[in-house]
């Protein structure tokens, strides 16, 4: 038996899908219908060109020479960023087109190169901060042998590499690029971390799986996370108009020095003191103070003698 479109009733759910788009671009406004979105694609390219700039002989090229760095870091880093510069247009327009469609191209792409400018010149700080988040992994893990595997393997510095990177395009304003290049790192490592969230230094996340960050947290300096730690939003304001309101303060603060460990849940905007540490699969929605311990209730355990009360 040998299938033809007409089994699959083809030529009806191609038209009804016509209308279904012609739907979608009449509730667009302006020129946004005709305009392309960023690319998936070319963000893994502009992360692995990243990559390769940041850590050169560990994602670029093992044999470089101290001369040839230089090299690599110049040239990879300037078609990286052509392509950035490119995609954070593509953002641009489709944010902000109203009016003629040349007037918009023009506007965006003079913003996307002062994005894409400043982006740049963060690199420097990105790459110390990382040093540093790499550092704090190696010492808090007995199990690393080396800084290179941390380097490598910790999906943890993976995934913090991708938000510092992503931070820096959210806050020079391209918050699309940002949460793209956060889902990627969620899809490569299953940790979620908005790009709005501000983490500070020496910040390790061991193991990492399931681990949540959201928009408005902040992190302080030498904060160590388990896996499935969530620090989330307790409750989500509804404006006047019946929206959800965005932006507001409504993940966590964890002050400097703090340890969470697995299965915890901290939501809403509460502190989270200095030195404290949380055990795991605790639920928390009020404030720690500082120098705190915070467990499970001891379990109440009964003892059966040979099979006794079974």
């Amino acid at each position: 038996m040998t299938n033809s479109s007409e089994d699959w009733d083809l030529d009806k759910i191609v038209a009804e899908l016509r209308v279904s788009r012609g739907r979608r671009r009449r509730d667009e406004q302006g020129t946004r219908a005709s305009l392309q979105m960023p690319a998936r694609e070319a963000l893994h390219t502009i992360i692995d060109g990243l990559f390769g700039v940041l850590f050169p002989t560990h994602f670029g090229s093992a044999d470089l020479s101290d001369e040839g760095i230089d090299y690599f870091v110049g040239h990879t880093l300037d078609a990286t960023l052509r392509l950035l510069h490119e995609q954070i247009t593509r953002e641009l327009q489709f944010a902000s087109a109203e009016g003629a469609e040349v007037k918009v191209k023009a506007i965006s792409d003079h913003r996307a190169f002062e994005i894409t400018r400043g982006f740049a010149a963060q690199l420097p700080k990105v790459r110390a901060l990382l040093e540093k988040d790499i550092r704090a992994a190696y010492q808090g893990d007995p199990a690393a042998k080396s800084i290179e595997e941390v380097r490598f393997c910790y999906p943890g510095i993976s995934a913090v590499t991708y938000h510092r990177i992503a931070h820096e395009l959210h806050l020079l304003g391209a918050p699309l690029l940002a949460r793209i290049i956060a889902e990627l790192a969620h899809s490569a490592t299953g940790i979620d971390i908005h790009p709005g969230a501000q983490i500070g230094g020496s910040f390790f996340i061991d193991h990492g799986t399931g681990v949540v960050i959201g928009e408005t947290a902040i992190i302080g300096e030498r904060v160590r996370l388990y896996q499935a730690v969530t620090l989330g939003a307790k409750r989500f304001p509804v404006g006047d108009n019946g929206v959800l309101v965005k932006g507001a303060p409504r993940h966590p603060i964890v002050e400097d020095d703090v340890v969470i460990y697995s299965g915890a849940t901290i939501l809403g905007r509460v502190t989270i003191g200095r030195g404290s540490t949380i055990g795991g699969n605790v639920w928390i929605t009020r404030d720690v103070p500082g120098g705190s311990q915070v467990t499970q209730a001891l379990a109440r355990s009964e003892a059966f003698d040979d099979g006794g009360g079974i």
